[in-house]
């Protein structure tokens, strides 16, 4: 079977491992990005798919549009059977839709319809979900609208961040892919359209989200912040200045009476922090211009004291 490949992070990179790695394939293509500046010196990186698919001489095309007469004549000239697309970044059009005999798969990181959109691992973590999953879809021109083909679930336990969830469902995503094309390409399988009156929206993480509100429950502030973790992170002020939370537990979840935000104790390894309802137990911190630290020395710092409010 004749795969292009389509994807940039590393989502699509472990996907891309996988799929590389099944013999009744032949990954022909992968088309990425185009390298993007990082870091203080603004070096060009590679994105992790580039990276993989150069290590194992897999040709890589990185176009800066799909809607043109050039990358047309690509696809017409690399011709494959079926094209994957797991994070890829862009909109296909629908004439690279309409190309591949076996059409235009899609590895979607939620039980769709649910998280349509473009961070569906995040925002099911910050809303408190205790389940979501890998949908494999064939694509349509909307926005993860295709029919479904197969799904796979995944667990969230209650101190799972977005780190471990992202690699849980990359790994379960390759594998139900996988799955999917053997019994796709063999006939085995009726696409199921989506219920559109069950459909829910995952939208891009913005600054705002990014800022805890403490006049929220701790628990809610504590989905937020795993949600966020590692990247981009959750953030609030102190003294003036952002701080970005890290790490933190719920330590209860009674109704409290404090302004929320108030510092009610430090231990060695813990600030306590007051919500609408509970305390939030927070351990690891990113104090602006400086490096992320435990609360412990943090708190040794002499940087906060009982008292202290968070978001003044």
């Amino acid at each position: 079977m004749k795969i292009l490949f389509m994807g940039t992070p590393d989502f699509a990179k472990i996907i891309l491992e996988q799929l590389h790695q099944w013999p009744d394939c032949d990954v022909i293509g992968v088309i990425t990005q185009p390298d993007k500046p990082k870091g203080r010196g603004y070096t060009l990186m590679a994105p992790p798919v580039k990276q993989y698919a150069c290590e194992q001489g897999i040709p890589v095309y990185q176009p800066n549009t799909l809607r043109s007469d050039e990358f047309y004549q690509l696809l017409q000239e690399i011709n494959p059977e079926v094209i994957v697309v797991a994070a890829y970044g862009k909109l296909l059009p629908k004439e690279v839709l309409d190309f591949p005999p076996y059409g235009c798969i899609n590895v979607h990181g939620s039980l769709l319809p649910q998280y349509r959109g473009a961070a569906p691992m995040q925002r099911a973590i910050m809303e408190g979900q205790t389940e979501t999953g890998v949908t494999i879809m064939m694509m349509a021109e909307g926005l993860d609208t295709g029919d479904m083909l197969k799904t796979a679930s995944v667990p969230i336990d209650e101190n799972d961040d977005f780190a471990c969830i992202h690699d849980r469902l990359a790994e379960t995503g390759g594998k139900t892919l996988i799955e999917t094309l053997a019994e796709w390409t063999a006939g085995k399988i009726t696409p199921q359209r989506q219920d559109d009156s069950l459909a829910t929206y995952a939208a891009k993480i913005t600054k705002e989200d990014r800022k805890i509100d403490f006049s929220q429950t701790a628990h809610h502030i504590h989905n937020q912040i795993r949600g966020l973790h590692p990247a981009p992170l959750a953030f609030t002020t102190l003294h003036g200045k952002n701080i970005k939370i890290l790490q933190a537990s719920v330590l209860d979840m009674a109704p409290r009476t404090e302004q929320p935000g108030t510092v009610l104790s430090l231990d060695h390894d813990t600030i306590a922090v007051a919500c609408s309802a509970g305390i939030l137990g927070i351990t690891r911190v990113g104090p602006e211009g400086k490096k992320h630290m435990n609360a412990g020395d943090f708190i040794r710092g002499r940087q906060i004291a009982a008292g202290d409010i968070f978001g003044k």
